[in-house]
C-alpha cells in the first residue's frame, strides 16, 4: 500500500501515524505538506493525522479544510480513494466536505484525555476487515471537540445506511451513560462516507498497536487497509 500522511501547522500525531502505517505496510508514507497541491502517483490511502491544525482557531479543523492539499484529497476519495482522519484529522474531513456532521465542544467542556472502549459496528469494509462484528476494542481518546452532531435526517441516513463505523461503549459493550465520553449523538465515535471509502474517527487507532504502550487493538485498523490494498 501507498500510504501518504498529510501534515498541517499544528499536527502532532504525524509520527505516530506514519509508524502505524509503516509497521503494517512494510513501506514508510509520503509526508505531505499542507501547502502542497497534489498527491504522490499511485497513492492508495491519505491519512489526516491528529493534532490541533492552525491552532485549533475559528472551529477545530477549518482552515485546515481549506488548505491546498485538500482539493487533491478531495479529488482522491472521489476516485475512490482511501482516505482516514483521526481525531483532529476526522474535524477536518468535516469540514472539507468529506464527510457530514460537525464536532462540537465536549459535552462536559473539558479536554478528555484517557483509554476508552469502542464497538466495531461492521467488519466489510476496508478499514475493518481484521476485526469481528461487534468486537468491543479499547484504544485511546485525547480531544476537546470530539461530541458528534448532525441535523436529525443526516443521523438517520448514517444509521440507516449503515454508516456508523465505532460507537462508544463500556468493556462488556453496553452503550450509553458513563461509556460516551463526549456527549456523541448515538454514542458515534467514528463514521464513513457513503462509498465507505472515507473514514473519520475521534479515538486513536495508531496509539494502540504494541503491547509495550498498553495495547495493540488499534493493529487490526492498519492491518486491514494493508490487505484492502
Amino acid at each position: 500500500m501507498k500510504a501518504a500522511v498529510i501534515v498541517f501547522p499544528g499536527s502532532n500525531r504525524e509520527g505516530d501515524m506514519a509508524l502505524a502505517l509503516e509497521q503494517a505496510t512494510g513501506q514508510k508514507p509520503a509526508m505531505l505538506w499542507h501547502a502542497d497541491h497534489e498527491l504522490p502517483s499511485g497513492t492508495d490511502l491519505v491519512v489526516l493525522p491528529g493534532g490541533f491544525s492552525y491552532g485549533d482557531y475559528l472551529r477545530c479543523g477549518a482552515i485546515a479544510g481549506r488548505a491546498a492539499i485538500m482539493d487533491a484529497v478531495r479529488a482522491h476519495a472521489a476516485r475512490g480513494g482511501l482516505v482516514l482522519g483521526v481525531c483532529n484529522g476526522f474535524q477536518i474531513l468535516c469540514e472539507s466536505g468529506l464527510l457530514p456532521g460537525v464536532l462540537m465542544r465536549n459535552a462536559n467542556l473539558r479536554f478528555i484525555c484517557k483509554m476508552q472502549h469502542l464497538k466495531v459496528e461492521r467488519n466489510d469494509t476496508a478499514f475493518t476487515r481484521q476485526y469481528a462484528k461487534g468486537q468491543v476494542i479499547e484504544v485511546a481518546i485525547a480531544h476537546g471537540e470530539g461530541n458528534y452532531e448532525a441535523d436529525d435526517a443526516t443521523i438517520q441516513r448514517i444509521e440507516g445506511e449503515g454508516l456508523v463505523a465505532f460507537r462508544y461503549c463500556d468493556a462488556n459493550g453496553v452503550l450509553g451513560g458513563a461509556a460516551n465520553p463526549n456527549g456523541s449523538r448515538n454514542d458515534i465515535a467514528g463514521i464513513y462516507s457513503g462509498k465507505r471509502n472515507v473514514l473519520g474517527l475521534m479515538p486513536h487507532p495508531e496509539n494502540l498497536i504494541d503491547p509495550l504502550v498498553g495495547g495493540i487493538d488499534g493493529r487490526a485498523l492498519f492491518e486491514s487497509l494493508a490487505k484492502a490494498a
